[in-house]
């Protein structure tokens, strides 16, 4: 365990509370505990195990709120999985790729494409918020396979932030789901590429396990509450939620980007 001044620790169970919150209802929780991560730890600390630690935290907290969803809600648990295996390929490829190609030629790509998902989302109203159409056709399973697993899963091991809530949108989109039936399959494909990340961080020996334990017990608190939060609220409040990530989102990318 690193040695933590107890304002810095009860700081970051804060950012871990509200990251698990965050995290259950939308997606994006990575945004806020990543960063309180990589200021909170020494100084020297390698960046690696602030990652490998937030995997860690973080596969607590989306199990949480998937276990959460699946009893509360309707959820294609196969189909879910089956993304989430895709994912978890497709982020392996994304990583393997990562060390050798430079990620700030792609995230003014992504901002581009984050406002105008924005946009779509502020021009319509409906989107998300009417009840899921049953059982999606074959055509649109593959294309979920594709574009939600192997294509947002190699996006999440090149770049990473705002894996959850892209899923969130190409789920909502694709197989025509709600957005709370959305947001409670990508917990699940979620916990797939955490794991996969997980297990190779810790055998790099990236992982300060102690630290871990003790914040993914308020992640844990903060994504079944989330869960419970978006169960109860409904699809237009996840939308709001979603809105303000989104921003949130590009806010952080184009400080990185430019002001860094």
């Amino acid at each position: 365990m690193p040695d933590i001044p107890l304002t810095t620790l009860f700081l970051l169970c804060l950012a871990a509370l509200a990251a698990g919150w965050i995290d259950a209802v939308v997606g994006g929780g990575g945004l806020l505990l990543l960063p309180a991560l990589l200021l909170g730890l020494p100084a020297g600390t390698p960046a690696a195990h602030a990652l490998g630690t937030n995997k860690a935290i973080a596969i607590v907290g989306t199990s949480g709120a998937a276990v959460t969803y699946v009893r509360k809600t309707k959820v294609d648990v196969g189909l879910a999985v089956r993304i989430g295996v895709a994912a978890l390929l497709g982020s392996s490829g994304g990583a393997f790729l990562a060390a050798g190609m430079s990620t700030d030629v792609l995230k003014p790509v992504i901002m581009v494409v984050l406002l105008t998902v924005a946009a779509f989302v502020i021009a319509r109203p409906a989107f998300g918020t009417a009840p899921a159409t049953g059982p999606a056709g074959p055509r649109r399973v593959l294309a979920a396979i594709a574009l939600a697993g192997v294509g947002i899963g190699f996006y999440d091991g090149l770049i990473g932030p705002g894996t959850g809530t892209f899923l969130v949108l190409t789920l909502t989109a694709i197989l025509h789901l709600d957005l709370v039936t959305a947001s409670a399959t990508a917990k699940i494909v979620n916990c797939c590429t955490n794991f996969g990340a997980l297990v190779t961080f810790a055998w790099q020996g990236a992982v300060i396990w102690q630290l871990a334990a003790l914040l993914a017990v308020f992640n844990l608190i903060g994504g079944t509450v989330g869960a419970r939060t978006a169960l109860k609220k409904g699809s237009g409040f996840v939308r709001v939620v979603l809105l303000t990530v989104v921003f949130a989102l590009v806010t952080n990318m184009a400080y990185e980007q430019w002001l860094s």
